[in-house]
C-alpha cells in the first residue's frame, strides 16, 4: 500500500534500535526522509541527548536547515530500570524516567509543532507501552511517564487539530526489542524465573503467563507499520487516539 509519504520528512526519535530504528527503514522505504535522533551518531542522523532541555530545538533547527520542512515527529525515545518495588524508587529515579521518557517527548513536541503548522500540518505520534494501562510494581515510574504522555497527545490533539496537527499514541504490548534480548534481559530473567531455557521461558511466558491471542511477542516491524500509517495522510482523521499493538494481551472494553 502506498503510504503517500514520498517527499516528506520525518523526525524519529530513539532510533538507533528497535521501533525507532524499523521505523526510520520503514519510511525510507516509502520515499520519505526520516532522520533518526540517537545519542551516538546514526547515518544521515542526528546524535543528541534528549534529556538535554536543549537538544528538542537543536534537533529541529537542523531538520529545518538540512530538509526545509518538517511534515512529522515520532516521539519514541524511552527506557526503565526495574527495581523491587514502590519503596525502592528514589527521587532522582522518578526525575531520570521522566526526563527520558516524558519530558523529551514534551519538548520534542513544542519545538516541532510550529513546524509542522508552517508547512500545513502534520502528524505526530508518540511510543507509550501497554504498562501506562497495565502497570507494575517493579517499573511503576515508567508506567507513570508512559500514562502521562497519553494525557499529552490528547491535549495537543484538541488544541491543534482544526490547525491540521494530528497527535496519537502507540501503546506496544510486549515486544522483542533490544530490551528482550540483551544480557540480563527480559529474556534471561524469564529463563531464571521459570527455570527454563530462555526461548522456553519466553514461549511459557507468551502462552501460559500473558496468553497472547497471537500466539507470539510483537516485533519492531509491527509497531513500525502502525506508527507509519498514523504519519500518513492515510489517517488523517485519526488524532487523539491510542492504538495498542498488544497481541490482544489488553483485552479491555
Amino acid at each position: 500500500m502506498d503510504l503517500e509519504l514520498t517527499g516528506k520528512v520525518f523526525v524519529v526519535t530513539g532510533a538507533s534500535a528497535g521501533i525507532g530504528e524499523a521505523v526510520v527503514r520503514l519510511l525510507a522505504d516509502e520515499g520519505a526522509t526520516a532522520v533518526g535522533v540517537a545519542r551516538k551518531p546514526l547515518d544521515g542522523g542526528i546524535a543528541a541527548d534528549l534529556t538535554d532541555p536543549g537538544a528538542a530545538r537543536s534537533v529541529v533547527d537542523t531538520v529545518l536547515e538540512r530538509h526545509g520542512r518538517l511534515d512529522g515527529l515520532v516521539n519514541n525515545v524511552g527506557g526503565l530500570d526495574s527495581r523491587s518495588g514502590f519503596l525502592d524508587f528514589t527521587d532522582e529515579q522518578w526525575l531520570r524516567t521522566f526526563e527520558l521518557n516524558l519530558f523529551s517527548a514534551v519538548r520534542m513536541s513544542r519545538v516541532a509543532i510550529p513546524a509542522l503548522l508552517d508547512t500545513g500540518g502534520g502528524s505526530i505520534v508518540h511510543v507509550a507501552s501497554e504498562a501506562a494501562r497495565f502497570p507494575d510494581k517493579s517499573i511503576v515510574d515508567y508506567a507513570a511517564s508512559k500514562t502521562a504522555m497519553l494525557t499529552v497527545s490528547k491535549v495537543i490533539a484538541g488544541e491543534f487539530g482544526d490547525r491540521g496537527v494530528r497527535s496519537n499514541v502507540v501503546s506496544p504490548g510486549p515486544t522483542r526489542t533490544r530490551l528482550w534480548d540483551e544480557p540480563g534481559g527480559f529474556a534471561e530473567q524469564l529463563s531464571t524465573q521459570f527455570d527454563l531455557p530462555v526461548e522456553e521461558a519466553v514461549e511459557h511466558f507468551v502462552r501460559e503467563v500473558r496468553n497472547l491471542p497471537t500466539g507470539r511477542l510483537g516485533t519492531p516491524d509491527d509497531v513500525a507499520r502502525v506508527i507509519a500509517f498514523l504519519l500518513s495522510p492515510l489517517a488523517s482523521q485519526i488524532t487523539g487516539a491510542e492504538w495498542a499493538v498488544d497481541g490482544g494481551a489488553l483485552r479491555q472494553v
